[in-house]
Parts: C-alpha cells; sequence; structure tokens
C-alpha cells in the first residue's frame, strides 16, 4: 500500500506540474490578448470615437430640428388660441358696455340730465337762432340806414313848419 502511495503520489506531482504549466500558459495567453486589445482599442479607438461624434452631432441635430418644429407647432397653436379668446372676450366686452351704456342713460334721463342726443338737438335750434338773429340784425341795419334820412328830413321841415308858424 506505501509503495502505491509512493506511485500515485509521483504520478500527482507530474500531474500537478503539468497543470501548474497549463495555468501559467493559459495566464500567458490572456495576458497577451489583453494586450492585443488594448492596443487595438488604441489603434482604433480615435477612429470609433470621431464616428461616435459624428453620429452624435447628427442625432442632435436632428433632435434639435425635430424639438424646434414642435415649438414652432405649439407657438402657432397657442396664438390661434390666445386670438380665439381676445375676440370672444372683447364682444363679451362689448355686450357689457352697451348693457352699462344703457342702464347709466336711463338713470341719467330719470334724473331729468339731457342725453347726448338731446344736446345736439339744443346745439342745432342754438344755432338756428343765432343764424336767424344774424339776418334780423343785418335787416335792423340795412332798415334804419333809410328811415332815419327820410326821419332827418321830415325834422327840419317840421321846423320849418313850425317856425313859421310862429312868425
Amino acid at each position: 500500500m506505501v509503495k502505491k502511495m509512493q506511485k500515485s503520489a509521483a504520478t500527482g506531482d507530474k500531474s500537478a506540474a503539468h497543470l501548474s504549466g497549463t495555468v501559467k500558459e493559459s495566464a500567458q495567453q490572456i495576458w497577451l490578448a489583453g494586450l492585443g486589445a488594448f492596443s487595438k482599442a488604441q489603434e482604433e479607438g480615435g477612429k470609433v470615437f470621431e464616428t461616435l461624434v459624428k453620429e452624435g452631432l447628427s442625432i442632435q441635430r436632428k433632435t434639435q430640428a425635430a424639438a424646434e418644429e414642435k415649438i414652432s407647432e405649439a407657438t402657432n397653436k397657442m396664438a390661434t388660441m390666445a386670438t380665439d379668446i381676445s375676440s370672444k372676450a372683447s364682444g363679451q366686452w362689448d355686450k357689457l358696455e352697451n348693457i352699462f351704456e344703457d342702464r347709466v342713460s336711463k338713470a341719467l334721463n330719470k334724473l331729468g340730465v339731457p342725453s347726448a342726443k338731446d344736446i345736439d338737438v339744443l346745439i342745432a335750434r342754438i344755432d338756428e337762432l343765432n343764424r336767424n338773429v344774424a339776418s334780423l340784425s343785418a335787416k335792423a341795419k340795412a332798415a334804419p340806414a333809410t328811415k332815419p334820412a327820410t326821419k332827418a328830413a321830415a325834422k327840419p321841415a317840421a321846423k320849418r313848419t313850425a317856425a313859421r308858424k310862429t312868425a
């Protein structure tokens, strides 16, 4: 039995040495493969990096164009909505303003305050009266110029007649 163990120990040493050599060889190959990959990455890394930058730039431009388009659409929609709301609001303000004006004019009318139409009628009547007064003044100025001449002529004649009677 001792001989058998010595034989298996001797065989185990050979197999352990063989296994150790195989592991060293595998580790060496893995190390060399890593160095090769690193070298390739250095050589082609710059090219890959430049390619990635170009692709990123292209994607960025596409997304910016899409974003600007969406912003433009949203701006147009908001402008349209604002215009619609503004027109509806102004229509409502016009209605409110008309109602307010009607109520104020009714209240002023009840208090006896003349309306703008009443004042316009009065102004037209005053203008007409001014024209009539002006035409009458013109006639009056023209008429006294002829009457005093007859009165002046009549007065000396009357004085002469009175002077004759006393004489």
